[in-house]
């Protein structure tokens, strides 16, 4: 039983599940009834932890979708609780889409994405602008680690649903940190090979 579940299960899509013959199958996660707020453990704080950015999305006004991508350094996404997110937000291109979208609808969709390893978790919640003044202690802790930039807001995030993703079409791509890690491994690899063919060569 997942709160995720009973968010993203609604009456259409449950007729689709039914037409496609998969409505039994999903309606395990359906059962016990209503779920409580999905809860961040260990596991889900250190992969947002890790992570150097993930997708927001939010609703405007007339009902349509936006994604909108967030990057920083590793950490930038505070877990402040088990159910409780929060970043820094920075001063961007200035068009304040997503700022202008939660004024309408506070509810978000983020998608933390690890290529390398295949691997995603998606969080439903409710999302809040907090101006700097208002949660001082807050603002300092959330930008301990932050991205570039001038902060103009937090952003904070009631988590409601949480769900880690299946890896099937996920395309593995790596970072340039990852592939660095690789070729350096490979590297002291080719130098030791070359000290042994040096040392067998002189004898």
């Amino acid at each position: 039983m997942s709160r995720f579940a009973h968010l993203t299960s609604t009456a259409p899509v449950r007729a689709v599940q039914e037409e496609q013959g998969s409505l039994r199958a999903n309606a395990r996660r359906l059962a016990g009834g209503d779920a409580e707020p999905d809860a961040l453990g260990p596991l889900e704080t250190e992969f947002v932890g890790d992570l150097d950015g993930f997708y927001l999305a939010t609703v405007n006004a007339d009902g349509w979708p936006y994604i909108q991508y967030r990057g920083g350094p590793a950490g930038f996404v505070h877990v402040l609780d088990e159910h409780t997110l929060a970043f820094a937000d920075v001063r961007g291109n200035r068009q304040y889409l997503s700022a202008g979208n939660l004024r309408t609808s506070d509810k978000v969709a983020l998608f933390f994405m690890r290529y390398s390893t295949r691997t995603r978790l998606k969080v439903l919640g409710h999302a809040r602008s907090v101006r700097l003044d208002e949660e001082p202690e807050l603002a300092a802790r959330v930008s301990d680690v932050r991205t570039d930039g001038v902060v103009e807001r937090l952003v904070v995030v009631d988590v409601e649903g949480v769900d880690w993703n299946c890896p099937q079409h996920i395309t593995p791509r790596f970072t340039v940190d990852e592939i660095q890690e690789g070729v350096g491994v490979l590297q002291a690899r080719i130098e030791e090979l070359e000290r042994e063919n040096r040392r067998l060569r002189s004898a």
